[in-house]
């Protein structure tokens, strides 16, 4: 319900314990979200014999099944980083909802190497049965992988916000063992999976960590800490960072 527009039944309540729990869980909605893009890519391929259309049509199925949740933090993030130079403005920034210049510029960058990424990445024989399957589960994998990056940063990180309203102030709250495990556990099966038949997936956990490790290290410098806009950046910049990694251990390995 938080994560996704998927519907939900209506006796679901909204209760901010179930939010702080459900934290969990964020990995396992890549799961969802990397199995529809793939099938909408999939299934836009077969019907147009067109990878670049196939690439745009799972694009937009994503934002459709997100509602553009993570990168309306990425923009906010650009804009508020890109325009503000006190902790205050920063903040003030990124509460705004309109999105303005840096947000925008930024958007069209993510989606340009977005695209072309996923095109290099998926750019094989779609007909053979085993290089779908792989290419099925690198979708999954790389949208729970990059939700893992995101959210185990509330595991070591401050959450900043005052403000008792905003979204994300339930995830900010102490997490217990299970949720942590959880995030893991959902976050790696994905990558643990494909890596069974290709070893060299595993080296994709070196630039996350260290674009993890940056990204913390940048927001504490200017913040103290992260806000859900921050963590719904670093998703974004992790997926392409996957997507990028991959092509780069094809070249290099």
């Amino acid at each position: 319900m938080f994560y996704t527009r998927i519907p939900c039944p209506k006796n679901i309540t909204h209760d901010p314990t179930y939010l702080n729990k459900a934290t969990r869980y964020f990995p396992l909605i890549g799961w969802i979200v990397g199995l529809i893009a793939a099938v909408v890519f999939f299934g836009t391929y077969k019907l147009f014999e067109s990878e670049e259309l196939a690439v745009l049509f799972s694009l937009v199925a994503n934002v459709l099944t997100t509602g553009a949740f993570h990168e309306d933090g990425f923009a906010d993030v650009c804009d508020g980083f890109g325009g503000g130079w006190t902790k205050e403005k920063i903040l003030k920034i990124m509460k705004d909802s309109a999105i303005g210049a840096y947000g925008a510029i930024g958007l069209v960058l993510l989606f340009a190497v977005k695209f072309f990424a996923i095109k290099k990445v998926i750019d094989t024989d779609l007909n053979d049965t085993l290089i779908l399957i792989e290419c099925l589960m690198t979708f999954i994998m790389v949208h729970a992988l990059s939700r893992l990056t995101a959210i185990s940063i509330i595991f070591t990180t401050d959450y900043v916000r005052e403000d008792e309203l905003s979204k994300s102030k339930p995830i900010a709250k102490q997490n217990t063992w299970k949720e942590i495990f959880g995030a893991f556990l959902f976050g790696l099966v994905p990558l643990m999976f494909i890596a069974y038949s290709n070893w060299k997936y595993i080296f994709i956990l070196i630039p996350l960590i260290v674009f993890r490790f940056f990204a913390i290290r940048y927001f504490k410098k200017w913040i103290g800490g992260y806000t859900g806009d921050c963590l719904g950046a670093v998703q974004q910049v992790a997926e392409v960072t996957i997507y990028l990694s991959i092509i780069a251990l094809w070249k290099c390995i």
